[in-house]
């Protein structure tokens, strides 16, 4: 029969079953080995800790203070860690370890606490001042600095604020480069001041000990100040103009230098030739004069009448006309090359005379002046 029957009053307690002293005994019988039905192999530590909180009853705080204490340290014992981030772990607050990411542990608070910091997320700051230049002109710079934490501890504890000072020490490159350059480069020429003003504040991070690291500085923009600008434009623009005009020139010189070049090098070849072809020439001349004097000297007639010929052919080369000394003559001599015959003789001494006689002109024709022959040269005459 079953100990507890629905819609029997459960109150009257059998004194049988529950030891006469109002206890509602296990029906179940034990297990074998001692131990009860239904209660497995952790039954045994859950009724030692039930003992520590008051033996299990539900109306013990302790039991719950309890619960609660070990669920705190639990969880305050456990950090977690990003995998952007660094923690710092301070033990009593000083500096004990830096925390890599994942799972990590420590101690309870208020033995260690943690400060999570970014370490691989990069910060920017942007400004624009007023500069004064080398030439002592003013220019307004803005520039922007992109920088990220390089050591958490000492982000934390190298200087009170490091943010602030690296603002501070970023103006303060910035004005020194710009202060040490022109109107010209500050405007024109800002890649090489970026560079230098970046190295200047990082060996300013350093020695301030901020635990930063600047990634990038630049110069982004230096204009004049807006009561100067319309002349600041119009120096601009000159520059400009300078520019093409230098370039155009360039331009020029590059084409025009190499031409004049060839052209000296013609005149110079051709005036090189010109001497050697005179000096060849000169050189011909002479030896023809001396071969000249050795055939006079074997055959002065001969010779004479020779030279005398090859004069007349030089200078009649062009005349078709020649017109003698007496008067109304007139000789047609055909030059050779200007269509003469080869049957037709050449103009000699004795052609050359009064005996010939006069040329019938047809009639309305007007004879033309006379002129006077050339005459051979006289026996024994130098030439």
């Amino acid at each position: 029969m079953a100990w507890n029957i629905p819609g029997k009053n459960n109150d009257d307690r059998d004194p049988g079953r529950d030891g006469g002293d109002g206890r509602r005994q296990n029906p179940w019988p034990p297990r074998r080995g001692g131990g009860s039905r239904g209660r497995g192999p952790f039954d045994g530590i859950l009724d030692q800790v039930r003992g520590i909180f008051g033996g299990g009853g539900g109306g013990n705080p302790l039991r719950w203070i309890g619960i609660a204490l070990a669920l705190w340290l639990a969880f305050n014992c456990f950090v977690l860690v990003g995998e952007t981030d660094r923690g710092v772990v301070l033990r009593f607050g000083k500096f004990a370890r830096v925390m890599q990411p994942g799972p990590n542990f420590k101690a309870p608070w208020p033995i260690e606490t943690v400060t999570t910091i970014n370490t691989t997320g990069v910060r920017t700051f942007s400004n624009s001042l007023p500069v004064l230049t080398r030439d002592e002109n003013i220019v307004t710079v803005s520039f922007n600095v992109q920088y990220r934490i390089s050591d958490p501890q000492i982000y934390l504890f190298g200087s009170r604020d490091a943010d602030r000072v690296l603002e501070q020490v970023a103006q303060s490159a910035v004005r020194e480069q710009i202060g040490r350059a022109n109107l010209d480069s500050a405007l024109n020429a800002r890649g090489p001041l970026s560079a230098a003003a970046a190295t200047s504040l990082q060996a300013a991070l350093d020695a301030y000990r901020t635990g930063l690291i600047a990634t990038e500085l630049s110069l982004q923009d230096a204009r004049p100040p807006e009561a100067v600008k319309p002349a600041f434009d119009e120096v601009n623009s000159a520059q400009q103009m300078n520019e093409r005009l230098v370039n155009e020139a360039r331009a020029y010189a590059a084409r025009i230098v190499p031409e004049a070049r060839g052209q000296a090098q013609r005149v110079r070849t051709t005036a090189e030739g010109y001497k050697t072809a005179a000096i060849a020439r000169a050189t011909g001349d002479a030896e023809r004069f001396s071969l000249l004097v050795d055939e006079y000297q074997k055959a002065p007639e001969v010779t004479r009448m020779r030279l005398w010929q090859e004069t007349l052919e030089d200078v009649l080369a062009d005349i078709r006309k020649v017109v003698g000394g007496n008067g109304r003559q007139l000789i047609y001599v055909p030059m050779g090359g200007q269509g003469a015959s080869p049957q037709q003789p050449l103009l000699t001494p004795d052609m050359v005379s009064p005996t010939v006689g006069p040329r019938q002109e047809p009639e309305g024709t007007v004879p033309p002046p006379t002129a006077n022959l050339p005459r051979p040269p006289r026996e024994g005459a130098t030439r």
